[in-house]
């Protein structure tokens, strides 16, 4: 049933791309070349309608009967008719936060909450009561933008996202989640469809439609995989999203740094670095699959690993985050403490 849903959603995609991008033309949802830009053409964008046509089809064919289903179809309707606006008027940022806010009220009044975690050592549980909704709200509204920052380059976000789906849907099988398997392979397959006409060179964005969708749908499924459980089974989401998560952390410590609002776009994420390091466009859209694959493979051991285990794999994974951000230049080329530390041992060497 996974692998036909899977399949299903997959050629929907396919099918349903070229007319939405027809669309997206004629009603003006078109993306400009500007100085902040990596594409040089006038673009159609809006392909995130493609991918939700193609998921609200499939889960309303393989899936329609779950307690989740009709809170994530109406959550994500919300969401794309934010990133809709958004495509065709570039809404301003309350409105679109807004529209994240509703969405994810939504799903946690369908029943989508962390309540509480187990704590490890025996220490019993940590209730959050009142506190459960507005920690389930805030991480829904984190990852939506998170994702929705690194939609910079022809296929950066689907192929980022759809590592993401693959690890947490993986994981679900092993813990016998048949929603969070169903849902995770649904949006699976309708993104990789979409992908096929969104790798470089690119006939077509998802546009804010596409990145705030996914980001919703895999910050609801992370939470549904892994809600109540223990405290370090509760980093696996946070390990998985390891990319879109850190290069947002590190953008609000470089609009920090730098003094300026934490909503100022710039040229300075991830992916622009590693193009002003000289990469071609796509090697830099598959050096960061490969981050990402590095940080899914990252969390399945960390899930199957001992206590002791668990924390030396969180310490490597930050050591390689830090490296990374001093070779690229991530929060600022002066940023360098590791880099600098070796340098100068070697030099007293």
């Amino acid at each position: 049933m996974e692998f036909k849903a899977l399949i299903f959603c997959f050629i929907a995609s396919i099918l349903i791309t070229p007319l939405v991008k027809k669309l997206a033309v004629k009603i003006g949802a078109t993306d400009k070349p500007n100085n902040r830009k990596v594409h040089q053409k006038l673009m159609p964008r809006l392909g995130g309608l493609a991918i939700f046509l193609s998921f609200v089809l499939g889960m309303l064919f393989f899936f329609p009967d779950s307690t989740y289903t009709w809170p994530l179809i109406i959550g994500s309707a919300i969401i794309i008719i934010t990133g809709v606006f958004d495509d065709m008027k570039e809404i301003s940022p309350k409105l679109k936060l807004g529209g994240e806010l509703a969405a994810a009220i939504v799903v946690v009044a369908g029943g989508v909450q962390v309540e509480f975690i187990n704590l490890p050592f025996g220490g019993g549980q940590l209730e959050f009561g009142y506190l459960s909704i507005p920690i389930t709200i805030l991480w829904i509204v984190g990852i939506t933008n998170a994702i929705n920052l690194i939609d910079g380059l022809d296929g950066l976000a689907a192929g980022v996202s759809s590592i993401a789906l693959l690890t947490i849907s993986g994981m679900a099988i092993t813990m016998g989640n048949t929603f969070v398997v169903m849902a995770g392979l649904i949006t699976l397959g309708s993104t990789l469809g979409f992908l096929i006409y969104n790798f470089y060179p690119a006939k077509i964005f998802m546009g804010d439609t596409g990145a705030l969708f996914l980001g919703f749908i895999i910050s609801v499924l992370s939470l549904l995989g892994f809600k109540n459980i223990t405290l370090f089974s509760f980093v696996i989401p946070v390990i998985i999203l390891g990319v879109p998560i850190s290069d947002t952390i590190f953008a609000i410590v470089r609009r920090y740094v730098q003094k300026k609002p934490f909503s100022a776009p710039d040229k300075s994420h991830l992916h622009h670095c590693l193009l002003n390091l000289g990469y071609s466009h796509p090697e830099t859209v598959l050096m960061i699959y490969a981050m990402a694959s590095l940080f899914s493979l990252a969390a399945v051991i960390f899930s199957q690993a001992t206590m002791f285990g668990s924390v030396f794999v969180l310490f490597i994974l930050l050591l390689l985050v830090e490296l990374v951000v001093e070779i690229t230049g991530l929060v600022g080329q002066n940023y360098r403490p590791i880099l600098n530390f070796i340098k100068d041992y070697r030099t007293k060497r």
